[in-house]
């Protein structure tokens, strides 16, 4: 194993005061899950099931797209420094087909690791699991875990329950190794950092108080806090997904609006002007492929999303909506110029709307796929990229608005204020509704009310929602290329937003 990453760590918190304290340690590692979301995401099956129910890995087939870290609710994955692929505990398959057991249970000296056969009632561990009470992590996410405790703390289980520090009993954890340390301080995205030069007036006192609660947990309060611990992860996707959230919206949204318009009869296009639109989605959509393989550890391999797919994984269907997407471009932009106003060209038209779309929003059902991820299940996830993408859109078109004719320049406004108050929506949806779970509260409350509320209040709400819709109810052209700006700024705040912040929380 290289240095800084870990198939199996052991956990430890510390409960109590002194002199009335006691230490646990927890094992964590892969669940073994019968329904293993790592294995439902992995886009190009380097993550499997085997028939005895271990979850195996091929790094041979991985691309490092870093996905199955995101699905995983027990953090059991990361990114091996040398092969730049993804990795975890495989239960030591090699020596299970060879008779032999897992190497953790071998070397443990009081037979605390009991492995074996769950479904053979005859078994050591099935015996044991069916007359003693055990407990497991995360059984609300539905991936039915096959790794149990016995007597099991729900302090020392839950993430939540204990903070996580820089500093333990016996380690400092601000440095790593790969992607199992959190970001450098030179390595801050420039939001976070405007974030923090935002509030610098409370910084020292914040800092201070840090400190002070700190010091009475450890010396006074009975709550949990760990001692013990593995370097976490950090964010794993960073401003390449971002970035290309940021860049499909634009491609979908300014090919969607000028086809509605004039599916519906709002408006007609020359065909000057629809190669203008065209080309600007597909500079965008060429950009949103350069982030995606960008982000990819191994970048090479690319092609095996569409070449080795994995179908339930949204990474291979939204590959090929986004190819299928591109193409419809061409076959539209063809059938437009050689059969104009033909059924041919209006079921083109129609067609291309659909794929627009579902090139919008098919990442909120990737996000989805992410169960490690609480803040990501969000129903109302996919209006609101779909409404991202129609703001961003507009916004490209409000550039051109001092050239355009009055009546295209306020179906442009009107769909940048509908889709700008569709988005504002989602977003009290999700930041006031009832939570299902505590992560999610956690990260709804980290964005409101934590260290990402300017980003969030000002960024987002201020200069992506409220000004811009102030400019364009002017009804002045020249001002609308500005309210345009302002709303490329604020949704890139709110999807930066949307990927970092539920990446804070940690999943062991």
């Amino acid at each position: 194993m290289p240095v800084g990453v870990n198939r199996t760590w052991v956990k430890y918190i510390e409960k109590g005061a002194f002199p009335n304290t006691r230490r646990l340690f927890s094992v964590m590692r892969c669940n073994h899950c019968d329904d293993a979301p790592c294995v439902e995401i992995c886009p190009v099956t380097a993550l499997f099931r085997r028939a005895d129910g271990i979850v195996d890995f091929d790094n041979r087939r991985c691309i490092g797209c870093k996905a199955c870290m995101q699905a995983c609710p027990y953090d059991a994955l990361y990114v091996d420094p040398a092969k730049h692929t993804a990795a975890k505990c495989n239960y030591c398959a090699h020596r299970i087909d060879v008779g032999l057991e897992p190497a953790c249970v071998v070397v443990c000296p009081t037979q605390a690791i009991i492995s074996g056969d769950l479904d053979d009632p005859n078994s050591r561990i099935s015996q044991i699991k069916s007359r003693t009470q055990v407990s497991a992590r995360k059984v609300e996410k539905g991936t039915m875990p096959a790794l149990f405790y016995i007597d099991g703390d729900v302090d020392s289980l839950d993430p939540l329950q204990t903070e996580t520090q820089d500093a333990y009993l016996w380690s400092q954890q601000n440095r790593g190794v790969g992607q199992h340390a959190p970001a450098a301080p030179d390595h801050v995205h420039p939001l976070d950092r405007l974030g923090e030069l935002l509030s610098l007036g409370e910084t020292d006192e914040r800092r201070r108080l840090d400190r002070q609660k700190l010091l009475d947990t450890v010396l006074s309060d009975q709550s949990a806090r760990r001692a013990y611990d593995a370097p976490q992860k950090g964010i794993t996707w960073g401003w390449q997904v971002t970035s290309y959230l940021w860049t499909k919206g634009i491609s979908a949204g300014v090919l969607l609006l000028p086809l509605l318009a004039q599916a519906l009869g709002w408006s007609t296009w020359s065909l000057g002007s629809w190669l203008a639109v065209m080309l600007t989605s597909l500079v965008f959509l060429a950009l949103t492929g350069v982030m995606l393989v960008a982000d990819l550890e191994q970048p090479k391999r690319f092609l095996y999303v569409l070449l080795r797919p994995q179908w339930r994984s949204w990474l291979v269907k939204g590959a090929y909506i986004i190819t299928a997407f591109s193409g419809a471009i061409f076959l539209h932009t063809a059938i437009a110029w050689l059969a104009p106003q033909s059924r041919l060209e209006w079921m083109s038209q129609w067609l291309l709307i659909g794929l627009s779309a579902m090139t919008a929003m098919y990442t909120a059902f990737l996000f989805a796929q992410a169960r490690g991820r609480d803040f990501w299940q969000s129903p109302v996830l996919p209006i609101q990229m779909l409404a991202h993408s129609i703001m961003l859109g507009a916004a490209t078109l409000t550039l051109a608005a001092p050239f355009s004719t009055a009546a295209w320049n306020q179906f442009v406004i009107w769909s940048l204020i509908l889709a700008t108050l569709t988005h504002l929506s989602c977003d009290w949806i999700e930041l006031n509704l009832t939570h299902s779970t505590r992560a999610a509260k956690q990260a709804a409350e980290m964005m409101t009310r934590g260290r990402f509320r300017w980003l969030f209040w000002g960024g987002n709400v201020v200069v992506g929602g409220v000004l811009p819709i102030l400019l364009c109810l002017t009804g002045w052209a020249w001002v609308l290329p500005l309210a345009g700006l302002m709303i490329f700024v604020g949704v890139y705040v709110s999807q930066h937003l949307l990927v970092y912040v539920p990446q804070q929380l940690p999943l062991s």
